[in-house]
């Protein structure tokens, strides 16, 4: 993963490379070059591209890891305060655990709508059960709720459905 140094140096040469076509642009203006205006476009695009990169520099790009964390997928997000992922049905409860944990780190949005200083995120865990041939069956696994506003909530509350594991 690319780290805070790798992106100030990409900076670095997109802003050289952005003056270089800079100049070939306004040599183009000044000897009537045909290829004038497209060396504009490509220096307001690689001005964009230095900017973005130079931004990068700045904000450091985390993501956490929880161990023991198994692959799940997102199947319902209001884009507020309820998301539902779907886990598989072979999962243990330690799995469990720190699979919605890693739910809770990944999916964590500054931009989440919340209603009120005391709103949380909630993020449901569910599987697919076939308790007999032709006949499927949602169960819900187990919960856990964070704020929305802290992204290093050391508060969370986790709820393990353990009548509901396999």
């Amino acid at each position: 993963m690319p780290t805070l140094a790798d992106f100030l140096t990409a900076a670095q040469w997109a802003g050289i490379v952005t003056l270089i076509t800079g100049a070939i642009a306004t040599l183009g203006f000044i000897f009537k070059w045909g290829i004038r205006f497209r060396f504009v476009g490509i220096t307001g695009f690689m001005g964009v591209l230095t900017v973005g990169l130079f931004a990068l520099s700045l904000v450091p790009i985390s993501r956490v890891t929880i161990p023991g964390a198994v692959r799940f997928a997102t199947v319902y997000d209001s884009g507020a305060t309820n998301v539902v992922i779907t886990v598989p049905a072979e999962i243990t409860e330690p799995e469990l655990i720190a699979t919605l944990q890693q739910a809770a780190s990944d999916l964590f949005s500054s931009g989440r709508l919340g209603h009120g200083l005391d709103s949380q995120l909630t993020i449901r865990a569910r599987t697919v059960k076939h308790p007999q041939e032709g006949l499927s069956q949602l169960v819900y696994l187990g919960e856990v709720k964070r704020s929305l506003f802290d992204r290093n909530d050391d508060n969370m509350e986790i709820s393990i459905f353990r009548e509901n594991l396999i």
